[in-house]
């Protein structure tokens, strides 16, 4: 699927994949308790937003402050790095998302199994 994003030169993206990288941290933060990863569009195709995160995985460009920011309000811990916070790269950025990505995705998981856990014992114990 990441082949269907444009790639890299050099080391740096596309301005139409900086773009899309900020729309999926946006769909990230605005995730609620679903189960389904969001996703974003690009050039009408259909791309889950761990797809953007892992094609900006080696991007050197520094992401602007505003975006920044919006990902360092989704860590659970303070923002921890050799530099400031307006200095962090593509590449920081994007491992930390699919890291978040994978959190979700995993918590969500292992939530919907409790619920189904819970409402197994609760039949069980009814007998």
């Amino acid at each position: 699927m990441t082949n269907a994003l444009p790639p890299l030169h050099a080391g740096h993206a596309p301005i139409t994949l900086q773009e899309l990288f900020r729309e999926a941290v946006y769909a990230f933060e605005e995730w609620d308790d679903e189960l389904v990863e969001p996703i974003v569009t690009f050039e009408g195709r259909v791309i889950p937003i761990s797809h953007v995160f892992e094609a900006m995985r080696h991007c050197n460009d520094i992401v602007p402050m505003h975006m920044a920011g919006a990902i360092a309000e989704c860590l659970t811990k303070p923002w921890e790095g050799d530099g400031p916070l307006d200095q962090m790269s593509f590449s920081t950025a994007a491992r930390v998302m699919a890291v978040l990505v994978r959190k979700r995705l995993l918590f969500g998981e292992m939530h919907g199994f409790a619920s189904f856990a819970i409402i197994g014992n609760q039949r069980n114990s009814r007998r």
